[in-house]
C-alpha cells in the first residue's frame, strides 16, 4: 500500500528549522566607488590585510640602506716603518683596523686606495636596481595582476639576498645586490598599490602614511643588527632571513578585486569581494548583481583596456600631473637621502648617527597623518617641501656657523623630507587611474631613484664649496613646491578607474569655469 505524502511543515516551523546565520550582516554605505560599496571603507579585513602586507616594508628599509654597514668605514694603516700613507707606493704592508667591524666588503675585497670608489659604486648599483624594479614590477602588476607580481618580488628578494651572503667575488656581490634591489623596488610599489585598492577614502590617508613607518623602523634597526653582528656576511643574512615569512602571502594575499573588476574579470572580482565581505560581516547577496551593473556602466564609458606607461603621457592634463608628481618623487629622494648622508658626514658614532637619522622619520610620518587629513595632500606637499627649502637655503648662509647650527638647519631640511616621503606614496596612488596605477607609481619610483643616485654626487660638491650642496637641495625643494601647484587635491575623492577618469580627474567643471 502506497504511503501518503507528508504534509509540508508550517512556515513558522520551516523558518525555525533553518540554521541561523553566524553573524548579523552590517550594512555598507553605498558610495560612488563600486568596490568600497561592497566591503566597506575600512573594516576587519582591511586592518588584517594591512598588518600582513606591512611586514614586507621592514625589508625595504633593510636592503635599501644596508650598505651603510656592509661598507662601513674600516680604517687602513701602513705597517711599514716611517710610512704613514697606506696608499703610498712605499708602503709594503697594510692592516685594517677591525676594532669596530670585524669584516666589511671593504676588508673582504680590499676596496681601498684606487679601488675606494667601488664601494660607492655598489650602492649606486643598488639604487639603479630599485629604480628598475619599481618600474618593471609595476608593469607586471598592471599587465598580469598585483598578486603574481607581489609574490614574485617577495621570493626573489629572499633567494637573491641569501646568495649575496655567499658572494665569492666583488662583482658577483654587486650582481646579486642589484637583483635584491630590483625585488625591493617591486615590493615597494606593488604592496602599496595592493593595499590602497581595497581601502576607502576615509582611512586611505591614515593607512597610506602609517604604511611607511616600518621603513623607518627597518632603517633604525640596522644599527642594532650591526651593533651586535660585526661581520658583513652574517649581517646580510640577518636582514634577509626574515623574508622567509613571505611564505604566508601565498595563502593570505588575494588578487586585487579592483584590478580584476577594471580589467573585465568581474566573476573573479565578485568571489574575492564576497570573501572579504564575509570577513567584514557585510551583506553578500547583492554583490554579484551590483558589480555586474557597475561594470556595464564602466564598459559603456570606455572599453576595457590594459594601460601602459605611454598612456600616462597621451593626454595633456594626465601628462602634466604625471610630470609634476614625478618631480616630487625626484626631489624627496634626492633631499632625504642626500641630507641624511650630509648629516652622517659630521662624524661621531656611526650606530648613533644612523639611529637618530632613521628615527627622525617617524615623527615626520606621524605629522604627515594629521596634515594630510586636515589640510589635504596638496597643501601638505607644498608645506613640507617649503620646510625643506627653508632649512637648506638657510644653511647656505650659515655654512660658516657652529656645527650645532649647521646640524639644526640640515635636520630641518631632513624633517621636511620625512613628511614629504609618505605623502608622495599616498598622493600618487590616489592621482593615477587604476589601469595605470602601478605603472604610474613605478615610473615615479624610478624617477625618485634617479634622485637617490644623484644625491651622493651632489654631496661631493662640498669639496668645491660648503654652501653648494645645501643650495642645490634647497633649489630643487622650491621647484617641487611650485610644481605641486598644478596638481589637484585628492583627499576624500573616489579613485579614478579609467584613462578617461585620469584625464578629467581634477579638472574644473564647465559650471565652475563659468
Amino acid at each position: 500500500m502506497a504511503k501518503e505524502p507528508k504534509e509540508p511543515p508550517p512556515p513558522a516551523a520551516a523558518a525555525a528549522a533553518q540554521p541561523k546565520p553566524k553573524y548579523e550582516p552590517r550594512p555598507v554605505e553605498k558610495v560612488k566607488d563600486p568596490i568600497i560599496s561592497q566591503i566597506g571603507d575600512f573594516r576587519r579585513y582591511q586592518l588584517f590585510f594591512f598588518f600582513i602586507v606591512v611586514l614586507c616594508k621592514f625589508g625595504t628599509g633593510w636592503h635599501t640602506l644596508a650598505h651603510i654597514f656592509l661598507a662601513a668605514p674600516t680604517p687602513l694603516k701602513c705597517l711599514t716603518p716611517n710610512v704613514t700613507d697606506a696608499c703610498s707606493k712605499d708602503c709594503n704592508q697594510t692592516e685594517f683596523n677591525t676594532t669596530v667591524f670585524k669584516t666589511t666588503i671593504i676588508t673582504e675585497w680590499n676596496l681601498t686606495c684606487d679601488k675606494q670608489s667601488l664601494a660607492s659604486l655598489s650602492q649606486s648599483i643598488v639604487m639603479l636596481g630599485i629604480m628598475i624594479g619599481g618600474m618593471s614590477f609595476g608593469m607586471i602588476a598592471d599587465r598580469w595582476g598585483r598578486r603574481p607580481a607581489f609574490l614574485l618580488c617577495c621570493f626573489m628578494q629572499l633567494f637573491t639576498g641569501l646568495i649575496v651572503c655567499a658572494s665569492p667575488y666583488f662583482w658577483f656581490y654587486c650582481l646579486f645586490r642589484f637583483l635584491v634591489a630590483v625585488a625591493t623596488g617591486g615590493t615597494m610599489t606593488v604592496s602599496f598599490v595592493l593595499l590602497m585598492e581595497i581601502i576607502g577614502p576615509k582611512k586611505r590617508e591614515l593607512i597610506g602614511i602609517l604604511y611607511q613607518i616600518p621603513f623607518n623602523i627597518g632603517h633604525a634597526s640596522l644599527s642594532l643588527f650591526a651593533f651586535y653582528i660585526r661581520e658583513w656576511r652574517w649581517f646580510q643574512f640577518s636582514v634577509t632571513i626574515f623574508s622567509v615569512i613571505f611564505v604566508i602571502y601565498i595563502w593570505l594575499v588575494p588578487e586585487s578585486p579592483r584590478w580584476l573588476f577594471t580589467t573585465g574579470r568581474v566573476d573573479k572580482s565578485v568571489k574575492v569581494l564576497e570573501r572579504i565581505a564575509r570577513h567584514n560581516r557585510a551583506p553578500t547577496d547583492t554583490i554579484k548583481q551590483e558589480m555586474e551593473a557597475a561594470h556595464q556602466v564602466l564598459a559603456s564609458r570606455q572599453p576595457t583596456k590594459k594601460g601602459n606607461v605611454v598612456d600616462l603621457f597621451r593626454t595633456p592634463y594626465m601628462r602634466l600631473k604625471t610630470i609634476c608628481m614625478a618631480n616630487d618623487w625626484l626631489v624627496v629622494c634626492m633631499v632625504y637621502y642626500g641630507t641624511a648622508q650630509y648629516i652622517a658626514k659630521l662624524g661621531g658614532d656611526i650606530f648613533l648617527n644612523v639611529l637618530i637619522a632613521a628615527l627622525l622619520g617617524i615623527p615626520g610620518t606621524l605629522l604627515c597623518v594629521v596634515l594630510t587629513k586636515y589640510l589635504g595632500r596638496k597643501m601638505t606637499m607644498m608645506l613640507s617641501n617649503g620646510l625643506s627649502a627653508c632649512g637648506l637655503l638657510l644653511l647656505v648662509f650659515l655654512y660658516k656657523s657652529t656645527q650645532l647650527v649647521q646640524v639644526m638647519c640640515a635636520t630641518l631640511g631632513l624633517f621636511g623630507a620625512s613628511i614629504t616621503f609618505p605623502n608622495v606614496y599616498l598622493y600618487g596612488a590616489e592621482l593615477f587611474p587604476t589601469v595605470v596605477r602601478s605603472n604610474g607609481m613605478g615610473l615615479c619610483s624610478m624617477v625618485g631613484r634617479i634622485g637617490g643616485l644623484l644625491a651622493p654626487m651632489i654631496c661631493e660638491l662640498d669639496s668645491y664649496g660648503a654652501w653648494i650642496t645645501p643650495l642645490v637641495f634647497g633649489v630643487f625643494s622650491v621647484l617641487a613646491m611650485l610644481g605641486t601647484i598644478f596638481l589637484p587635491e585628492t583627499r576624500g575623492m573616489p579613485l579614478p578607474e579609467t584613462l578617461e577618469d585620469g584625464e578629467s580627474f581634477g579638472r574644473k567643471s564647465p559650471k565652475a569655469q563659468s
